[in-house]
């Protein structure tokens, strides 16, 4: 488990570069809401608009998700936490006004920063 990093993974780098290729400047792994312990990959806060890049395993994907063979109870519990957490976190910051967007590891990085730039972009007009 430790070598699983909290940011700057390959997928978040290459989404963070696309973003930034586009013009749009953000703040990496922060907090959208100071009260919440919950922190996002992008936050753009004038826009109030939190990215998250998703892992295939750890979230749950619909495509990619494969069910480990060993320890699997414990394995499916902790992809069912996350899953329900991600679900809180978007209620909790839609009720404070937010946008979250939701990124696959697995989706192509210059799709998914043209997403996060609509999204942006529509908030702050």
């Amino acid at each position: 488990m430790q070598a699983n990093k909290r940011r700057d993974t390959k997928p978040e780098l290459a989404l963070r570069k696309a973003v930034h290729a586009l013009g749009l400047r953000y703040r990496v792994d922060a907090k959208p809401l100071t009260q919440m312990r919950r922190r996002a990959d992008l936050v753009f806060s004038r826009a109030k608009v939190a990215v998250f890049l998703d892992g295939c395993f750890w979230h749950g994907c619909p495509e990619h998700h494969t069910v480990a063979k060993a320890n699997a109870e414990f394995w499916a519990d902790k992809v069912s936490g996350n899953r329900a957490r991600d679900r809180d976190t978007d209620a909790r910051l839609a009720a404070a006004g937010w946008a979250c967007v939701r990124v696959w590891e697995h989706e192509d990085p210059a799709a998914a920063a043209e997403r996060v730039a609509d999204v942006v972009r529509a908030r702050r007009s």
